[in-house]
């Protein structure tokens, strides 16, 4: 099974969401919380634009809210 790469973004807010989608193009995923089901939507092959922090940070002990339009 062949895995297409996605594009993450994780704690992007207004401005800041702007100014990364000119840079990286639209994301295909938007985590409103470094969370665990973040952490869980990750494929190895994907890409990861953080606003603040890294991977490396301890994801929420809560899932955030998801976005509602």
């Amino acid at each position: 099974m062949d895995v297409i790469p996605a594009t993450h973004f994780v704690g992007f807010r207004g401005d800041e969401y702007v100014s990364a989608v000119r840079i990286w193009g639209k994301p295909n995923f938007v985590h409103r919380v470094w969370d665990r089901r973040a952490v869980r939507d990750i494929d190895p092959t994907d890409t990861v634009i953080f606003a603040k922090g890294t991977e490396h940070d301890e994801p929420c002990k809560f899932n955030g809210q998801d976005i509602v339009e």
